[in-house]
């Protein structure tokens, strides 16, 4: 089994900068597709980031040069920066691992393993 636990979420002011992390325990290793997704309220999840065993990484249209998503595979820690926010970025964030490769194939919100989330409110 393997557990995800996010943190750093908070309300910023627009064109302001959070950092989120995913601390990652259990049987999971650096093999592992991680990626973030998000919850807008009154909307349906959407894809942000993922980042494959091999450090490659992909971003939604809408976070592309702004979002970077990053790993510490010593530490288990999942990371994403998230700069220049705007309102519309206001949403619960998730973090995700998912043991097959191809899921880092595309950016998107189905992942065998999930956080409980994180707020990130942006006004």
């Amino acid at each position: 089994h393997v557990q995800l636990v996010e943190s750093g979420g908070g309300s910023v002011q627009a064109g302001g900068s959070l950092r989120l992390s995913c601390v990652a325990s259990g049987n999971i290793d650096s093999t592992y597709c991680m990626g973030w997704f998000r919850h807008p309220p009154g909307k349906e999840r959407e894809g942000v980031a993922t980042i494959d065993a091999n450090g490659k990484t992909r971003y939604a249209d809408s976070v592309k040069g702004r979002f970077t998503i990053s790993k510490d595979n010593a530490a288990n820690i999942l990371y994403l920066r998230l700069n220049n926010l705007k309102p519309d970025d206001t949403a619960i964030y998730y973090c995700a691992a998912d043991h097959w490769y191809s899921r880092c194939s595309s950016v998107g919100v189905e992942y065998y393993y999930t956080g409980q989330g994180t707020q990130v409110t942006v006004s």
